[in-house]
């Protein structure tokens, strides 16, 4: 929240409702000629959201995917007039919680991981049809494992037995391709969270999405992301970087530092969660946090 710099009569964005705590701490600072746009694209978020917010004249409620930001906000005419967009990205807890979604190895639940269950291909039905190069690929590329092709085969080999449609069974057949641990992680968790990744085209969504802000904030607009893996954060952190430093025009061009217009201007350094608020809620041990601020200029016109 010191972060966004919520102001009573400011225009803000939540990009990833979740369970709305984000949501709700901007409307406390909100006063009534503020407005609150919230996106989801998981059913029950956005059911969430119209039952704790719904009869809120302050707040919009979408059921989209981030990417389409810029289209629902260009159809409001609020296009260089949002004071402060918000990005908590991954899974939720809420989706982590409820085993029946399938994106924890910790409960036995239908293999599923799509954060729209009513969309798109599930995890199930990917890892009963992709060829072995390809599960391999995405879990080295987003889970970072460096076993993959070991896992790639033994899922391969498992689903000729019998199709790999639970979280359990997935989980299981993990472990046992996973030669050694790191410690205090399951080795399931590094592929759990590529194959959601995969499913959701979360990296994707992000890199479509993060340009369309520039063009929506208002100068002095805060940019706020809360990163909880490294790819995402890598994306982040580099966007940040080209915007801050400007137009990209050749090293030997006589300008001055002012001439290259920069479209935002980052503030501060990455904030990560402290011991305290670690210990309170471990799933903050791994968020980073990035901000940035809408320069003036070419604010309107970018």
């Amino acid at each position: 929240m010191q972060a966004l710099q919520v102001k009573q009569d400011g225009v803000y964005v939540d990009a990833t409702y979740g369970r709305g705590g984000h949501a709700q701490e901007i409307l406390k600072r909100l006063g009534t000629q503020g407005q609150l746009l919230v996106f989801d694209r998981d059913p029950q978020a956005c059911e969430d959201a119209r039952r704790k917010f719904g009869a809120d004249a302050r707040v919009k409620i979408t059921q989209d995917p981030f990417s389409l930001l810029a289209r629902t906000i260009d159809s409001l005419g609020l296009a260089g007039k949002i004071n402060g967009i918000l990005f908590d990205l991954g899974v939720s807890s809420p989706q982590l919680d409820e085993a029946r979604r399938g994106f924890s190895f910790r409960a036995e639940g239908t293999l599923d991981m799509r954060m729209d269950p009513h969309t798109g291909e599930s995890a199930a039905e990917w890892i009963g049809r992709a060829e072995e190069d390809e599960i391999a690929r995405v879990i080295h590329e987003y889970g970072e494992e460096r076993f993959a092709r070991r896992i790639a085969r033994t899922i391969v080999n498992e689903r000729e037995v019998e199709p790999i449609t639970t979280t359990r069974r997935l989980a299981e057949i993990v472990s046992r391709a996973v030669p050694t641990r790191e410690k205090n992680k399951d080795p399931a968790t590094r592929t759990f969270q590529a194959i959601r990744i995969y499913v959701n085209r979360e990296l994707e969504e992000l890199q479509e999405t993060l340009p369309q802000t520039v063009r929506l904030l208002a100068a002095g607009g805060r940019l706020v992301v809360i990163s909880f893996h490294s790819l995402e954060d890598r994306t982040v952190k580099h966007f940040l970087r080209a915007e801050a430093k400007g137009d990209d025009l050749p090293p030997d061009l006589p300008v001055r530092h002012d001439q290259f217009r920069p479209r935002l201007k980052t503030i501060g350094k990455a904030i990560r969660a402290g011991e305290a608020e670690a210990n309170r809620n471990p799933r903050a041990r791994s968020a980073v946090m990035r901000v940035a601020e809408r320069t003036q200029e070419n604010a309107i016109h970018a």
